[in-house]
Parts: structure tokens; C-alpha cells; sequence
């Protein structure tokens, strides 16, 4: 009996947290040419450390 209970009580966290997440993404969602500027200059950074590295 207890063991259903949880079951449906954790059933139910799992589900809330998964909404929650997606409404947060959604809501904090970083625009494409964000996205692309952040991978830009972070390959920019590890080609100059390994340019660094190898001299």
C-alpha cells in the first residue's frame, strides 16, 4: 500500500520536474546567433592554447 503511494508521489515529482525544466528552457532560451558566437570563440580559445602549447 505505502509502496503505491510513493510510487504515484514520485511518479508525480519526476513529472513537475520535467515541466519545470522545459519551461525554463524555454523561457531562458539563447538566441541562435548567441549559440553561435559562444562556439566561435571557444574554438577560437583552444586553438590559440594549443598553438601556445606546441610552440
Amino acid at each position: 500500500m505505502i509502496a503505491k503511494i510513493w510510487k504515484k508521489v514520485l511518479l508525480f515529482v519526476l513529472i513537475i520536474a520535467c515541466l519545470f525544466n522545459i519551461v525554463n528552457k524555454i523561457v531562458h532560451k539563447a538566441s541562435m546567433k548567441e549559440e553561435v558566437s559562444a562556439s566561435a570563440q571557444y574554438v577560437q580559445e583552444k586553438l590559440k592554447s594549443e598553438q601556445s602549447i606546441n610552440q
